[in-house]
């Protein structure tokens, strides 16, 4: 039977592709790929001229079936992406599921993962990390994962796209506080940028832009031990429980949850927030 190879392409330059990955390329009897116009310029430049389908999120139900059928029938088939590893925040993982299940074999042609680069340069601690991927587009809902991953002690790992880092970025500040984070951006292309500081330098140099072009991958410090919140994120995160209906009891036990502080620690917070937006407003009358 067939093999799936689930093959990584380039993040960016065109030149960090594997001998392995360009072999696989050529020999393979088609390629399934998230979009077959980026991936002709990646065949293009290496004058590989296996045929190609699309498989990308909108069509992988139909399509599955079809590669299968064409792994069943003989015809090895290499799994890529628009960059980095299939599988990594995008549908491949169904397919490699589902021909596991069909008992084809499935082989790794590793290469690039545009979250492994940003680790490898990121100067945060990288023994452990927990990889998040895409928050939720809307703040609502963005801001209520960040609250689940507030206690998080690993390097937390986003990716996010230049239309929403802004939003992202403001939402980390708030729910987990000013922490220490990382920016890369266009990695590996020609306006590449890589950035360290904390979440305010790093929203504060965007803010400074007309425009953010670019994928964009956060890497921003796990929970410190012992604290997991800072005054702000507590208030925030009070101020979103009581919007939504909670009591005051019930938003504090749920706040002690998610950040592992003792409740009389966060109700006292809670008391000193509001103690202080009262003298800003006495202030400003």
């Amino acid at each position: 039977m067939a093999r799936l190879y689930v093959v990584a392409t380039p993040i960016g330059n065109l030149e960090d592709i594997t001998l392995r990955a360009l072999r696989v390329l050529k020999e393979v009897g088609l390629i399934a790929c998230e979009d077959t116009r980026h991936t002709a310029r990646l065949l293009q430049e290496h004058a590989i001229r296996t045929p190609t389908t699309s498989y990308f999120e909108h069509n992988e139900r139909e399509k599955t079936p079809v590669i299968l059928n064409a792994l069943r029938a003989g015809t090895d088939v290499a799994l890529v992406s628009d960059a980095g590893t299939p599988g990594i925040s995008d549908p491949g993982y169904r397919l490699v599921r589902e021909a596991r299940a069909a008992g084809i074999e499935v082989v790794p042609v590793p290469g690039p993962s545009a979250a492994v680069a940003a680790l490898s340069v990121c100067g945060l601690a990288t023994d452990r990390f927990f990889f998040e991927g895409f928050l939720p587009p809307r703040a609502g809902a963005r801001q209520r994962r960040l609250q689940e991953l507030l206690g998080i002690a690993e390097t937390l790992v986003f990716y996010e796209s230049p239309l929403r880092v802004a939003g992202a970025l403001a939402d980390m500040r708030a729910v987990l506080g000013d922490r220490e984070a990382f920016l890369c951006r266009e990695a590996t292309k020609i306006h590449e940028e890589y950035r360290r500081g904390p979440l305010s330098e790093i929203a504060a140099a965007l803010a400074e832009r007309e425009r953010v072009r670019g994928e964009v991958v956060l890497v921003v410090a796990g929970a410190p031990s012992g604290a997991t919140a800072d005054a702000s994120s507590v208030a925030v995160l009070f101020a979103r429980l009581a919007a939504e209906g909670q009591s005051t009891r019930s938003a504090v036990k749920e706040i002690a949850r998610l950040t592992g502080l003792p409740a009389r620690e966060v109700y006292a917070r809670v008391l000193e927030s509001k103690e202080e937006g009262a003298a800003e407003e006495g202030n400003d009358a």
